[in-house]
């Protein structure tokens, strides 16, 4: 059984067994929750442990291999400032995607009430401090201190001009720094693979204690929560198809025909990097060039995620609402530009191993709670197929972009 549907069941398994205990005996509903509660808190802790030094290596390392693509040639350069664009742009428009969907079908409130009072008890959500506070906190007085503090955001702004410090350096240093933050971020990985193979007991742990002190709203608000979610994965599939037919000049029925055993091959799979064949393919049909195309989908494919930021944003916002914490304009801004700076340290692996990583920086910069995402985690998979899918068309449109005009075989 894969991981994804382990979560899953954990997940199923933990919120029924506490709706069940709540339901016909209290008191041990009760005593289930002191067992459980600091076991699935523990959990947890350890995903955040994770989370300072994986961001970091990761944003290091990836910054490092960006700009050393971005000085393979004019093509690679083009490809990479182009998908900047389009993260920015699919996170804008994801944002304003879940904002208008929370208004249109908006969190049942009482669900949302018991859900706030299952997950964090009595303690109160903190505020985000204020917008003039929030900018002069963006540059760290003291480094150690925003680690030890968990001030991410701060935290990127220094590891961001530090990475790009580092690509100017002599390249001896440049290659053993490098190598020794590649390792951490490896290592790293391999803790959170430890902390996610005990995943299935800190989920049912968390889901007990949910479901025990929530009921039945549980299950309603998570699946109001996947809805959304994955409608937003939908957005950037729609904007994947604008920017082929307006800049790649691609008609979008040619495009879909040619895109759609690609989609399909990743919807089965949920994995980009499995899918490179059949969009290599896919590009040959609409015209790109097979050397265009096998330069610039496999360096798309292996350094960026064009859902990450989009659908990681819309995760912060409906956190946000759920809990009742504001995201104005200057928060939603400050979690774009996480998301899309993030994007650069992601590698081709499941969203399950980088979602706590990936979605933590996001949130911190927008001042949201980070206490849900050990149970959002546990229902990833349903939204992962939808990142693969946006992730896949978009690296199809992108690269009818870039490669616009280039000479086609002989």
């Amino acid at each position: 059984m894969s991981q994804p549907i382990r979560l899953l069941l954990s997940l199923v398994v933990g919120l029924v067994g506490g709706v069940l205990l709540g339901r016909f005996d209290a008191g041990a509903a009760d005593v289930a929750v002191l067992v459980a509660q600091p076991v699935g808190t523990a959990w947890l802790n350890g995903l955040q442990m994770t989370v300072v030094p994986l961001v970091l290596s990761l944003l290091v390392t990836g910054v490092a291999s960006t700009a050393e693509a971005a000085s393979a040639g004019r093509l690679a350069a083009r490809t990479i400032g182009l998908a900047l664009v389009f993260l920015t742009v699919a996170a804008t428009a994801a944002a304003v995607a879940m904002i208008a969907l929370l208004d249109l079908l908006p969190i049942p409130v009482e669900a949302a009430r018991q859900l706030r009072a299952a997950i964090t008890g009595d303690v109160p959500v903190p505020t985000p401090p204020p917008l003039a506070e929030l900018l002069a906190a963006i540059v760290p007085t003291n480094v150690v201190g925003a680690a030890a503090s968990g001030a991410l955001l701060s935290l990127i702004v220094f590891t961001l001009v530090f990475a790009f410090a580092l690509t100017r350096i002599e390249a001896g240093a440049r290659d053993l720094l490098v190598r020794f933050f590649a390792g951490i971020r490896d290592t790293m990985l391999v803790v959170v693979g430890w902390v996610l193979w005990l995943a299935p007991l800190g989920v049912f742990a968390l889901a007990l204690a949910v479901g025990a002190r929530a009921g039945a709203a549980a299950f309603g608000a998570l699946v109001h929560y996947i809805a959304l979610v994955c409608v937003t994965g939908l957005v950037v599939v729609a904007i994947a198809y604008v920017l082929t037919a307006v800049a790649g000049r691609v008609p979008i029925g040619r495009f879909a025909r040619a895109a759609l055993p690609a989609q399909t091959f990743a919807v089965s799979t949920a994995s980009s990097l499995a899918s490179l064949p059949a969009m290599l393919k896919a590009a040959g049909e609409m015209g790109v060039s097979g050397s265009a195309a096998g330069v610039v989908l496999p360096l798309i494919v292996a350094m960026f995620r064009a859902t990450q930021p989009a659908m990681n944003l819309a995760i912060a916002i409906y956190i946000g609402a759920w809990f009742g914490v504001a995201t104005p304009p200057a928060a939603i801004a400050a979690g774009i530009a996480v998301g899309v700076i993030t994007s650069l340290g992601s590698v081709s692996l499941p969203s399950q191993i980088t979602f706590f990583a990936s979605v933590a920086p996001i949130a911190s910069a927008m001042g949201v709670p980070l206490t849900p995402l050990g149970l959002l985690l546990a229902v990833e998979t349903i939204p992962d197929i939808f990142r693969t899918l946006g992730n896949v068309t978009s690296d199809l449109a992108l690269t009818t972009v870039v490669t616009r005009g280039e000479p086609a075989d002989e």
